[in-house]
């Protein structure tokens, strides 16, 4: 067998049935196999879904045990000579695998593959490729040291601003959305570490790819991640949850630096729990941003059958193109365009910020949004 997809969902039932799609176009001339662990989402995922997608293999867990001890649930049963780690609110390509396994072929000690991640409007997403958090890095990100200067490869190296996006390179970090593996690595190193509940796992399974003797490596290869990094930065349940996978990530791998590190992380906690209070009282006193007013834009609709798109999804007055001018909604109908085509369209007009994209499921009649939870 090839490839062996597996994917944790909790409470994304749209966007789960989305990942499968693309998943089943991607895989297709491939062997492999597809295996959903549910982490009790109580929402009738699985049900949703194990109907329309027979093929594949459901675990549902009685309690929500986390993200790195559902992954090991089905890493350990994997039987493709490759393993991808996937979000449930991704869209990917067959690009993605064909590529990412083409490397692998031609790359032996590469033991793991990223692709180049984009949130829902075409923007590349900064965490597809980052830096072992080293104390120094650590300091640079946690007191913003990254943001003022984010093309520095002294003080932005979190992120690797100063690498190229668009050309293969080898990294550190990869993210746990998009993680291809190959599946005898996965299993030598025993999956993800259970510490860690949400955040920290992916930092801390690259780390321990590269210290037993591969190398991770970011493909440019474009694929669709619907809430990346940012979309709980502004949560101080955030802010607290990553730093303190950090501080188990240090207490494991750096433990001579525990007591100078330690204080230090508290106080970017606290710094940073500060701004993210600042920053959502001004969200609420403040006029809302381009982005987020798009719910009154206007709409065009990508579709050879525009009009019984508009129908289903009662969208009134519509455009069938792009104008020149103005903001935006589009939707394009996935009926009539493979994963694939949505994630190019939207790559090609990602830096038009004009426009809001939205895909149309055209099996459910429902719009996959980036709003939606």
């Amino acid at each position: 067998m090839e490839l062996t997809v597996v994917i944790v969902n909790y409470r994304v039932k749209y966007l789960l049935e989305q990942t499968l799609r693309s998943v089943e176009e991607a895989m297709q001339g491939m062997t492999g196999e597809v295996i959903v662990v549910d982490n009790l989402s109580m929402d009738d995922s699985i049900a949703f879904s194990r109907e329309r997608h027979p093929d594949v293999t459901f675990i549902e867990n009685q309690e929500n045990v986390g993200f790195a001890r559902a992954n090991n649930q089905a890493i350990m049963q994997a039987r493709g000579e490759y393993t991808l780690i996937l979000n449930p609110d991704t869209i990917i390509t067959p690009q993605c695998l064909q590529e990412g396994i083409a490397w692998m072929q031609s790359h032996p000690k590469c033991g793991a593959i990223g692709a180049r991640m984009m949130d829902a409007n075409g923007v590349f997403l900064p965490e597809s490729k980052r830096a072992f958090p080293t104390p120094w890095v650590s300091f640079c990100k946690i007191f913003g040291l990254s943001k003022l200067f984010p093309r520095s490869p002294w003080f932005a190296k979190y992120h690797l601003r100063y690498l190229s996006d668009l050309e293969p390179q080898c990294i550190d970090i990869l993210s746990g959305a998009y993680m291809l593996c190959r599946t005898s690595v996965l299993q030598q190193l025993g999956g993800f570490d259970e510490d860690f509940f949400m955040y920290g796992e992916d930092i801390d399974l690259s780390y321990r790819i590269v210290r037993a003797g591969y190398e991770n490596w970011f493909l440019p290869t474009p694929m669709i991640h619907y809430k990346g990094e940012s979309t709980h930065k502004d949560s101080m349940r955030y802010v607290k949850v990553f730093y303190d996978a950090m501080l188990i990530f240090y207490r494991k791998h750096f433990p001579r630096f525990n007591v100078i590190f330690y204080p230090i992380v508290k106080l970017g906690v606290m710094v940073r729990a500060g701004l993210a209070m600042v920053r959502r009282l001004f969200k609420r006193v403040l006029p809302a941003g381009s982005k987020s007013a798009s719910v009154q834009w206007p709409w065009v609709i990508i579709s050879t059958d525009a009009a019984g798109v508009a129908q289903r999804t009662d969208i009134g007055e519509y455009k069938t193109s792009i104008p020149p001018a103005g903001c935006y909604n589009v939707l394009i109908d996935n009926g009539c365009h493979t994963c694939a085509q949505v994630v190019e369209y939207i790559r090609e007009h990602g830096d038009d910020h004009r426009l809001a994209f939205h895909i149309f499921a055209d099996q459910h009649g429902i719009i996959i949004s980036p709003k939606m939870s």
